[in-house]
């Protein structure tokens, strides 16, 4: 039996980011998976504590996280500022350490745009 290897560092990451209401995240989600620049996206609501302009802020948000190629990330970052209603919208990406390969596969095919 041969063990698996885990997939190079970096190669893929959770890219995540939050909007304000689930149309909104929804939309969002759809046009950057529609685009090959995330290959999934999932979306949960969340309560946000934050800083902005000078005061804590307590709200409903929701939160999408993307799985896409590392090679992506640029693309990917500039693209949900390009779509986003957020002065600053979160966007922060975390590397996948490990994961199934038969997944990373279809996250590597979901993801090249010659996929069709």
């Amino acid at each position: 039996m041969t063990e698996q290897q885990p997939p190079p560092p970096h190669r893929y990451l959770v890219v995540t980011t939050t909007h304000e209401d689930e149309a909104a995240a929804r939309a969002l989600a759809a046009t950057l998976v529609r685009e090959r620049l995330a290959a999934c996206a999932q979306l949960h609501p969340v309560r946000s504590v934050y800083r902005w302009d000078g005061e804590v802020r307590d709200a409903p948000e929701w939160r999408v996280d993307l799985k896409t190629r590392a090679a992506l990330a640029d693309r990917l970052v500039t693209r949900i500022g390009e779509l986003h209603s957020y002065d600053t919208p979160e966007v922060i990406a975390v590397p996948v350490t490990a994961g199934s390969p038969a997944y990373l596969a279809w996250l590597d095919t979901e993801t090249t745009p010659e996929a069709g």
